[in-house]
């Protein structure tokens, strides 16, 4: 082979280039998604359009415009992605911070009980994990109740801690915050527990060998090796908490937060604001979730134990 054909430059296919990255298949996907969203959205419009059409005598109407018109409806079944899009430009860049129509307000409260809750959980869970691991009376007591707990629907025990909360004059915040920490803490109890008891069997002899007490073995061994546990537990412990903190918004009749948007929605059949609120949701969910993958990065790097 010549040096010249050792030399070329290879031929780079943009397409191969963008797809060979995270860009371009999450770019795909998006698509995809909002072209499926499109035609489930003229399928389900068009009962009710058609409807207003008869209503109205009008005959042989053209494709086209039932198209545009089910995706235009001020009430539809299933909002278009641009009604979305639009409503949610509207409820934040439009509105004031402060205003009760305004998304971002909205999305403060619920994410003061969102954090509340998921700290309160993460402590909890914390603490459980690490009596479980070096107690076998509280693993044997105390694991299988943790592991029931969450067979019992959130939406029926929200209204029972909600009730009760306020029977004893705690309302506000912590109520929600209470339901958040309900979900919360249950992967970060799991985590915890499969992270402390990851070191290996040589490694604790090592410790062991050297005479090193529960506490220092735990410091110096259980605990950096539980750390990777503990990040992809509190991904999964954020997520939940935030849905327990619109889901405690809901029985209470909640006036601000991203609950009683929905509630709203669905008294007035608003789905657009159902649908904006739900967005926004999934949104602020994704932005803590990937706040916690960057500390994880972070944490893991200084640790020297980057992935």
């Amino acid at each position: 082979m010549s040096d010249t054909a050792l030399t070329a430059p290879r031929s780079t296919n943009p397409f191969a280039g963008l797809m060979s990255g995270t860009l371009g298949p999450v770019l795909v996907v998006v698509l995809a998604i909002f072209a499926i969203w499109y035609v489930a959205a003229v399928a389900l419009n068009t009962p009710f359009q058609q409807d207003m059409y008869e209503r109205a005598n009008q005959t042989d109407v053209p494709m086209s415009q039932l198209v545009r018109d089910t995706l235009a409806q001020e009430r539809p079944v299933l909002p278009a992605p641009h009604q979305v899009i639009v409503e949610i430009w509207n409820t934040t860049v439009e509105k004031k911070i402060t205003s009760k129509r305004s998304l971002i307000y909205h999305s403060g409260i619920t994410l003061s009980s969102t954090l509340l809750g998921f700290l309160i959980g993460t402590l909890l869970g914390i603490l459980l994990a690490v009596g479980i691991v070096h107690s076998r009376v509280l693993e044997k007591s105390l694991m299988p109740w943790v592991i029931s707990s969450q067979t019992i629907p959130i939406l029926a025990i929200a209204p029972m801690i909600i009730v009760v909360l306020n029977a004893v004059g705690v309302s506000g915040l912590l109520p929600k915050a209470m339901i958040s920490t309900y979900l919360s803490f249950f992967p970060v109890t799991v985590g915890m527990v499969k992270g402390l008891r990851s070191p290996e069997v040589i490694h604790m002899d090592l410790m062991h060998t050297y005479s090193a007490t529960r506490l220092q073995a735990f410091w110096k061994l259980r605990l950096p090796y539980a750390v990777p546990y503990l990040f992809t537990s509190m991904k999964i412990g954020m997520a939940a908490s935030l849905v327990g903190a619109i889901v405690g918004e809901l029985p209470t009749g909640a006036v601000a937060g991203l609950g009683a948007r929905l509630l709203a929605g669905s008294y007035y059949g608003q789905t657009i604001q159902i649908w904006s609120a739900l967005l926004m949701a999934a949104f602020l969910a994704g932005s803590l979730v990937a706040l916690i993958g960057a500390l994880e990065k972070l944490t893991l790097k200084r640790m020297g134990m980057a992935r």
